[in-house]
């Protein structure tokens, strides 16, 4: 086939004009049945605010080779060539034998990843999560954000789908897997009733709404090739004798036999951490970024970016901002929502933890950013694997604290002054769950809270009106990624043998494609070890 990249078109445009553009690039009269194309890549160019155009990549597929070779003959320009598409492979199973089928810990994009792939290939997997089922699970957590009552065992960060059901829902990713498994992801959500779209998109997304179907389909699919699921069931211990994995102990009081057990268990499992301590599993503390979240309205983001109002084409626009601050931190923009919602994302009694979501249309009246500054491990006195944990508890403890349990909010000109907030500007919050203004600056440790005041400062540059005086900071945003990371070996398994470490909990992924994606590439290493059952 043939691969043209840099295709550029107005954005307001059809798709008969894409393909006489193709036409013209490769010289031929028309796309007839032995000439198709698909696109591979979509992309917006909004450098120039009055002349946006998309850039394509797509991919010609011509039923006669003679036909490519003739046409690659008299076309010269740097930005046609031939390529050929490899799609992923799973391996081949290996020989040992498996007498229980491998259990999965946890149904986050690693876990429902991880399982469905196993089921694809012969292997029936338990799928384990201490959570309820998605419609279940929305039920409570709406609950939750209208009278306060948490379910430690199913909010917004456990139960099915994960931390991620419960997000913006991006699927783009940083890493690189020339094996073809982000394409493999990207499918595999489409199969499941996702946008067809999501598989050029340069920066695809699922909001809540859409991923609690999917995930529920996912699920079916894997019941439907012989798995299963035990929902509201916890593994309160792992039993090894010789230094490998024997037994599972469940919250149920039941024992179960395994060989291999995949701990896809988010990274808010932090009973699962202090039992995976307790047990001798290697791990050490990492890295991670505490902050807040600061709302806009979605129109001044708009303005900023696209130069106008909203455009149907385009949707509502976003931003990814980074600033090296005079103190040698780093403040950054993460997990954006465009027309989102600040939710309240807590999972322990008496402590509070925000994140951002949005639906699909992305059509709400605010933008929200997390503006987060990177945590070491020096950072906090506590110089264990769990140090971090501790140190999010804290935070978290202090946040619940300042305004009795709901979401603690100040102005962007009060946080400035360090002075409690009485009153909201022109910005309404968009938050699930109960708030109150407040002091929030006065819970942040003192090197994160004034790297983010200059990370604000300085985004104003970028963004006209990003420090206005009555833009929204809500806190305490502490769950970005795992505190800890649970160490694991080539083959993908810790030193206690069987047990195979996955996912963001475990430290090996940063999102939800990057987690499914981590998923599979557990799911492979059983394969490669283990017969079919």
């Amino acid at each position: 086939m043939i691969r043209i990249t840099q295709i550029k078109l107005p954005i307001r445009h059809s798709r008969e004009e894409l393909e006489e553009k193709i036409k013209k690039l490769l010289h031929i009269r028309g796309l007839s049945k032995g000439i198709t194309y698909k696109i591979v890549r979509q992309s917006l160019d909004a450098r120039k605010k009055t002349d946006k155009k998309f850039v394509y990549t797509v991919d010609v597929v011509f039923k006669d080779k003679n036909t490519e070779r003739q046409i690659m003959r008299k076309v010269h320009h740097k930005n046609i060539m031939s390529t050929e598409e490899k799609g992923y492979i799973f391996p081949a199973a290996g020989t040992c034998p498996l007498r229980y089928p491998p259990v999965v810990i946890g149904s986050g994009p690693a876990g429902l990843f991880c399982a469905l792939m196993l089921a694809r290939h012969g292997y029936h997997p338990l799928v384990i999560e201490r959570g309820a089922q998605a419609r279940k699970r929305k039920k409570i957590v709406e609950t939750f954000w209208k009278n306060g009552v948490l379910d430690p065992d199913s909010n917004v960060q456990f139960g099915e789908g994960g931390a991620g059901t419960f997000s913006d829902g991006k699927l783009h990713t940083q890493i690189k897997d020339p094996a073809g498994r982000i394409q493999a992801v990207l499918q595999i959500f489409v199969d499941a009733g996702a946008p067809p779209e999501i598989l050029y998109q340069q920066k695809p997304h699922l909001g809540t709404d859409v991923l609690i179907g999917i995930v529920e389909r996912i699920r079916r699919q894997i019941e439907d090739l012989g798995g299963r699921f035990l929902f509201e069931t916890r593994v309160t211990d792992l039993i090894c004798e010789e230094g490998r994995l024997c037994r599972l102990q469940l919250s149920t009081g039941e024992e179960i036999p395994v060989q291999a057990a995949v701990g896809a268990i988010g990274h808010s499992a932090r009973d699962t951490f202090e039992m995976l301590y307790r047990r001798g599993v290697p791990m050490g503390a990492k890295s991670f970024a505490v902050g807040i979240r600061i709302e806009h309205p979605q129109e001044m983001i708009d303005q900023a970016l696209y130069g106008g109002a909203p455009d149907p084409f385009l949707g509502a626009a976003s931003y990814k901002l980074t600033h090296k601050a005079s103190n040698g931190r780093g403040v950054y923009s993460f997990c954006m929502c465009p027309g989102g919602y600040v939710v309240d994302a807590s999972s322990e009694e008496n402590a509070l933890a925000v994140n951002g979501m949005s639906y699909q249309a992305r059509d709400g009246k605010n933008a929200n950013s997390a503006l987060v500054v990177t945590v070491s491990p020096a950072d906090h006195p506590d110089p264990s694997p769990l140090g971090g944990v501790a140190y999010q508890r804290e935070l978290e403890r202090k946040a619940w604290s300042l305004a009795n349990g709901r979401v603690p909010v100040q102005l962007w000109e009060d946080y400035k002054n360090s002075r409690e907030s009485k009153s909201l500007g022109d910005v309404i919050p968009s938050i699930k769950g109960a708030y109150a203004l407040c002091d929030l600056r006065s819970i942040l440790p003192k090197v994160v809270g004034d790297t983010i005041e200059e990370g604000i400062l300085t985004f104003q540059d970028k963004i006209p009106g990003f420090a206005r005086p009555d833009c929204l900071l809500s806190g305490v945003e502490s769950r970005t990624s795992s505190p800890v990371r649970i160490l694991r070996g080539p083959d993908m398994q810790s030193d206690i043998r069987g047990f195979y470490p996955c996912g963001e909990g475990a430290g090996y992924a940063g999102g939800i494609t990057s987690a499914a994606i981590d998923g599979i590439k557990v799911a492979e290493a059983i394969a490669k070890k283990y017969m079919k059952i």
